[in-house]
């Protein structure tokens, strides 16, 4: 017979009663999604790594503060984004090319040209990854995280806004603005 896993809340539950198993377990469930998050908004592996181990500690002094009005993974992005912009900030603002990886690839770039949001005919007009390179250097980082955020890892524009702290129609026009500031540039490349 099949064990029920236990829920985010009862992990947390547990481990308020003092079972330290169940945030080893927290985190085994989020570790490598907080890892991919980071290494996206950092562009790198090794600032991902120091990232995510500083999302993970905060996550555990600030256990006692967590409150279920919002989901457990909405909490731990948020955490690991305000995690992320405070690394960037001490480092420097990454250009577009920092988010290329060793074989070549840009994960922004693979992660923003989804076939379900960009119409085929400017699909077959971003012909280069250089035009869709060129296309994400005009969005703002702010809205590029949404991007990142709703595409990549999957989260809805409510779990976004409560991440961000914004409203959720203010998430939806920077998702707009966004992928309009894309449009806009593919359409007018030759």
């Amino acid at each position: 017979m099949r064990r029920m896993e236990n829920s985010d809340d009862e992990l947390i539950l547990q481990y308020r009663a003092g079972n330290q198993s169940a945030f080893d377990e927290l985190v085994k469930r989020y570790l490598h999604q907080i890892f991919v998050f980071s290494r996206r908004m950092t562009g790198s592996e090794a600032s991902a790594d120091d990232v995510t181990q500083e999302t993970f500690v905060k996550v555990w002094k600030m256990l006692g503060r967590y409150r279920t009005t919002n989901t457990f993974k909405s909490w731990v992005f948020a955490i690991a984004r305000n995690t992320a912009i405070d690394y960037l900030r001490k480092k420097k603002m990454p250009v577009f090319s920092d988010f290329d990886t060793s074989e070549g690839k840009n994960i922004l770039a693979e992660t923003v040209s989804d076939p379900d949001t960009l119409p085929d005919n400017l699909i077959e007009k971003a012909e280069s990854k250089k035009l869709v390179e060129s296309a994400l250097e005009v969005i703002p980082i702010a809205d590029r995280e949404i991007l990142i955020l709703h595409y990549s890892d999957g989260l809805t524009f409510d779990a976004i806004g409560k991440m961000l702290k914004k409203p959720l129609n203010t998430v939806k026009s920077r998702h707009r603005r966004a992928m309009a500031k894309l449009r806009e540039y593919i359409e007018k490349s030759p």
